[in-house]
Parts: structure tokens; C-alpha cells; sequence
């Protein structure tokens, strides 16, 4: 089973939908247990959903250089 750090480091691999059925059954078993990890995961998935919503806008040019 999965420690908090090998989860952390899994969970962009876990939203994207690029772990293997037994990395998602670690994922989950380790989840199933461990408050913090939910917690982690649900902020993840929160910050993801709020930056698609950000409109697209080209980068300045003094910020590109």
C-alpha cells in the first residue's frame, strides 16, 4: 500500500487517468484510510476545476521576456 508522500506524487497520475488497475487500487486503499490524503486529493481536484474556469489570455510581452 501506498505512504502519504507516494500518494502526493501520484495524485496528477491519478487525475489524469495514467495509473495502472493496481496503482488505483493502492490509491484508493491508502485514501480509504488516511484523512489528510482526502483532504489533499479534494483540494487538487478543487484547484484544477477553478484554474479551467480561468479565461485564456495571451502572456504580455514584458512578462514573456
Amino acid at each position: 500500500m501506498l505512504n502519504c508522500k507516494e500518494l502526493t506524487e501520484l495524485v496528477t497520475d491519478y487525475l489524469e487517468g495514467r495509473m495502472s488497475f493496481m496503482q488505483r487500487v493502492s490509491f484508493h486503499l491508502h485514501l480509504g484510510m488516511c484523512d489528510h490524503c482526502r483532504a489533499y486529493l479534494r483540494q487538487m481536484k478543487m484547484t484544477v476545476k477553478t484554474l479551467g474556469k480561468l479565461p485564456e489570455e495571451p502572456i504580455p510581452p514584458q512578462v514573456r521576456d
